[in-house]
């Protein structure tokens, strides 16, 4: 008795919040009010997270978004900060806010979509054996006679399929229809899922490297917690030549890296040369031509051997600079400053006082306070943005099945009932959509039932309203 009062007790307590679900939670989460909120609010975070640059340093943000004056009055860097909206993708508020509203999407899938799909499947075995339940149709026809095996073909030929039962009969086509909104939810599923494995694995990394310079991924400026087994651990990337097309102008027309992947030993297992929108791809992760730099230029002073110098960005001057120091002297009392905004070959020399003293070319050479300065070569950097994110592929299923589930969704499920009783037939129909041209269709199937007109036909109101029109 001990025992049983407890197993009763434990199922009363199990009892009530499983009631509290069913009666409460699920319905709740089904209603479309709830998710059309939810779906707002990603959408103003996913416009913040785009609008926002993401991933950037604190400097960054210090400078952009300062305290005084701020943005709009209130977003300073402390506030974006805090509030997570430098990486708003990975934050758990928005992570949330996705949970929540597949969530919704999954209650309303169980709660509306399927019942209501189990209950237009069940219809083939619901049929109509009373006249008074044709009188509900604003489509439907009263004959005099025996028309029901006359009308089976007739919809047999509109792809109708047909349950019949002694001298009543269902008709459907269209089912599809009905399916179109379960595919569409769980496309959207599919797509959250997506988002929120690439945010919790994936990484981005962002790379500049030299033309002829080897490396592994490790700048990684964004990452999720569980990104660390994407990293590429296994394998190197050589830029084998970096290089600029330019137009007539002297304006950029494109940028490319010829790249090649090397696993441990040194070995090429895969090669490509990159541009903008055609980046490389290697186990799961996709290197893309993002930016460019100048890292050094090669230079013979006399006789000597080519000597390679740095060269440096000049963010004080504005605009894409370069520049470096070139020593004319061993004690290095006395040198030349060299500057260069491409990789076209021109280069400006200043003197230690800031005043230009001439133009040099690659290839070329120039005399410089008696000392020839030949220029051999310019080397230009090839800035790398490098992503993984496993998410991919879910979300582009699922984005195959919102097109495909789209589609379906435009065909109409129409059903038509139809009862032979007491000398009359009658007939009757509706559809969730395009009801003109299944108005259209039903009164064709009616002239052809009644062999156009005769006098014996009896016509509801809703139908004759139709006729008129």
């Amino acid at each position: 008795m001990t025992t049983d009062s407890h197993l009763i007790k434990f199922s009363g307590l199990w009892a009530a919040p499983k009631r509290y679900f069913k009666k409460e939670l699920l319905p709740l989460l089904a209603d479309l009010r709830l998710a059309i909120v939810l779906l707002l609010a990603i959408a103003l975070f996913s416009i913040a997270g785009t609008v926002i640059e993401q991933g950037q340093s604190l400097e960054f943000y210090q400078s952009n978004y300062p305290e005084h004056p701020a943005l709009f009055g209130f977003l300073t860097w402390k506030v974006l900060l805090t509030a997570g909206l430098d990486h708003v993708y990975r934050t758990w508020w928005y992570l949330a806010l996705l949970i929540l509203f597949g969530s919704s999407l999954t209650a309303c899938t169980f709660v509306r979509q399927l019942p209501a799909l189990r209950w237009f499947t069940r219809n083939t075995s619901k049929f109509y054996t009373q006249s008074r339940q044709f009188n509900k149709f604003a489509l439907g026809a009263e004959f005099i006679g025996e028309r029901l095996d006359r009308a089976i073909p007739l919809l047999e030929n509109r792809r109708y399929r047909i349950w019949r039962e002694g001298d009543t009969f269902y008709a459907r086509k269209g089912i599809i229809g009905r399916i179109g909104p379960i595919v569409v939810h769980v496309s959207m599923m599919l797509i959250l899922i997506g988002g929120v494995v690439g945010a919790m694995t994936g990484f981005i990394a962002q790379e500049i490297v030299p033309s002829g310079g080897t490396f592994m991924v490790k700048n990684i400026v964004d990452a999720g917690p569980w990104a660390a087994p994407q990293f590429p651990k296994d394998w190197a990337v050589k830029v084998n030549r970096f290089w600029i097309d330019y137009l007539p102008t002297g304006e950029i027309d494109q940028f490319y890296s010829d790249l090649s992947v090397l696993d441990n030993d040194g070995k090429e297992v895969d090669r490509k040369t990159i541009h903008v929108n055609e980046p490389l791809k290697h186990k799961g992760v996709t290197m893309y031509q993002a930016d460019w730099s100048i890292s050094a230029v090669q230079v013979k002073l006399n006789k000597s051997p080519i000597m390679q110098f740095p060269m440096a960005k000049l963010d004080a001057i504005g605009g894409r600079i370069w520049g470096t120091w070139i020593p004319l002297k061993p004690d290095l009392s006395d040198g030349v400053s060299l500057v260069a905004r491409d990789l076209q070959g021109l280069l400006l020399i200043y003197d230690t006082d800031g005043k230009l003293i001439s133009t040099v070319r690659k290839g070329m050479a120039v005399e410089v306070k008696g000392i020839t300065l030949a220029i051999a070569d310019i080397i230009g950097s090839t800035g790398l943005q490098i992503k993984a994110d496993p998410g991919v592929p879910i979300v582009y299923l699922g984005f195959g099945l919102l097109m495909i589930s789209t589609l379906m969704s435009y065909v109409s499920h129409s059903q038509i009932w139809g009862l032979q009783k007491d000398g009359k037939f009658y007939i009757g129909g509706n559809t969730n959509r395009a009801q003109v041209a299944f108005e259209r269709e039903f009164l064709e199937i009616l002239d052809q039932i009644d062999g156009r007109s005769q006098s014996g036909t009896i016509v509801t109101t809703e139908l004759t309203k139709v006729c008129e029109r």
